[in-house]
């Protein structure tokens, strides 16, 4: 099994050392480059660009500049996707977002993580576990969310939080650690 398909299995894999993992990471951070650096008015060229960064999109979506992910082909966005500026996606593995998501300002979505232990962390070595979010979300500034957590439909996750285990449908959550406070 080749370091790819490690990744993708979320087994421990070498995204350091392995040449076509980083081929890979240096294309998508080239057209991220590009992306970050267009005029607000060059609507088409934005919206290509994204188009060829990312796994899936559907018709309706905006991405604010800056944007910075791994590798694109993992990221899966749904109908009326906003994301406000300086956006970061750490996509080893899968991550979706359904339909009406909204994310604020310096958000990060991270599927990404390193062994607990040194020796192996040394080595370069890291796994990665998908994050999934439902539709109608709403994301407040500077909120993280780590790998393998799923967020339900119709949730509000308030500005700041860490997001570390899964949300469950219709209710806000905020704080370090995230944490529901209200159903809905």
């Amino acid at each position: 099994m080749n370091e790819k398909e490690k990744m993708l299995k979320g087994l421990l894999y070498d995204a350091n050392n392995d040449e076509s993992l980083i081929k890979e990471r240096e294309y998508c951070k080239e057209l991220c480059q590009k992306y970050n650096l267009l005029l607000p008015k060059q609507k088409e060229e934005k919206r290509k660009i994204l188009k060829n960064i990312l796994g899936s999109t559907k018709e309706n979506f905006l991405i604010e500049p800056n944007f910075f992910c791994d590798y694109g082909y993992n990221i899966h966005i749904g109908e009326n996707f906003y994301s406000n500026h300086n956006l970061t996606i750490l996509d080893p593995a899968k991550v979706e977002f359904g339909d009406n998501v909204f994310i604020g300002p310096n958000c990060g979505f991270y599927t990404a993580s390193h062994p607990l232990d040194a020796e192996k962390r040394n080595q370069g070595l890291e796994y990665a576990n998908p994050i999934k979010v439902g539709n109608n979300v709403w994301f407040g500034g500077n909120v993280v969310v780590l790998n393998g957590v799923t967020i339900g439909n119709n949730v509000v996750i308030g500005a700041g939080s860490v997001v570390t285990k899964d949300i469950p449908d219709n209710c806000v959550a905020f704080g370090n650690p995230c944490k529901v406070v209200k159903k809905n």
